[in-house]
């Protein structure tokens, strides 16, 4: 059993705080069940964004596990808005999340698939 999204939000929330790099939910979702994405502003005119894995993904089912969006490549605001867009519409319950930093990093750890 995995946690709760909205459980998972704030104990992300309070690992980007530990590292001090901002961050701020965007989009507030369904507390139990909605998808999370997380949108990494490079501070460059750029984002990566990362969504969670297929279901067919092994361990997706009972912890998280997150894929690159978007082809993994960075992409802009405009580029990653419109793809919001579209999840939302098959998900009106999803979070965005946004963190700003220039390394990019996402902080998801190794919970990182490939593309």
């Amino acid at each position: 059993m995995r946690l709760k999204s909205g459980v998972w939000v704030s104990a992300y929330l309070r690992t980007c705080a530990a590292e001090n790099v901002p961050v701020i939910v965007v989009r507030r979702g369904h507390d139990e069940a909605g998808a999370i994405f997380i949108a990494v502003d490079r501070l460059d005119g750029t984002l990566n964004l990362y969504g969670p894995a297929p279901a067919g993904y092994s361990g997706a089912d009972s912890e998280r596990k997150w894929v690159p969006c978007l082809g993994g490549e960075a992409a802009s605001d405009e580029a990653v808005n419109t793809y919001l867009e579209r999840q939302a519409e098959f998900d009106p319950d999803l979070w965005v999340v946004a963190v700003e930093d220039k390394q990019g990093r996402h902080f998801l750890g190794d919970a990182v698939m490939a593309a």
